[in-house]
């Protein structure tokens, strides 16, 4: 979802700088980045340690968490990938899902802000799996909701974790750059859903199943 549906990564960086100055720290650029693709509980601990209780660790993601909701509210559709919905027209007959490593609110967020809850037939959080990426289960819990089989799904994503997470459930993987210039492990990388690219690839994909 992040950075492949919608380009909340700054606002995930602002909502997560402005929360670290509340306990008296100032996240380096690098420590920012190393959020992406990872679940709010594992960025919690490294951003303010690993001696954290499990309900420590829940208020603090919670309260980062509502840091980033007021920040996006209201501007969901204008940070839309560029070409998304077009392209979720075009393929709507196809079983998509959302899976992603992000809290369940900000997933209602962006899906039900943006209309787009009608195109997916699936939508798992990374509280609905036991491990976050880059383990594979989050993708093989969307397969198995989409009744399709591992090898016959094409994963869309934009961080290193998520193309890890995706090639160890055996799925392709289209990169989104967002976040990264290059994603190792990515069959095609494009900038968004307008690269003409795309389609041509999809349809290759399409004659090889």
């Amino acid at each position: 979802m992040d950075g492949v549906l919608v380009d909340s990564n700054a606002g995930h960086k602002e909502a997560w700088a402005s929360f670290s100055r509340q306990f008296g720290m100032e996240p380096t650029e690098a420590m920012l980045e190393s959020m992406f693709g990872r679940r709010n509980d594992e960025i919690v601990r490294y951003f303010c340690g690993e001696g954290l209780t499990a309900a420590q660790v829940a208020e603090l993601g919670a309260a980062k968490e509502r840091l980033f909701r007021a920040a996006m509210e209201g501007r969901v559709e204008e940070l839309l990938k560029p070409g998304l919905r077009a392209f979720l027209e075009r393929h709507r007959e196809a079983p998509m899902a959302v899976a992603s490593n992000a809290e369940r609110d900000n997933v209602r967020l962006i899906l039900e802000e943006a209309n787009l809850t009608p195109y997916f037939r699936a939508v798992v959080d990374g509280y609905q799996v036991r491990r976050p990426k880059p383990f594979p289960d989050i993708y093989l819990r969307a397969a198995e909701l989409l009744k399709t089989p591992p090898v016959d799904c094409i994963v869309f994503e934009d961080s290193v974790s998520g193309v890890q997470a995706a090639r160890a459930a055996g799925m392709r993987v289209a990169g989104v750059g967002s976040t990264h210039a290059e994603l190792p492990g990515a069959a095609l990388s494009v900038a968004n859903f307008l690269d003409p690219e795309l389609e041509t690839w999809l349809e290759a994909q399409s004659r090889a199943v």
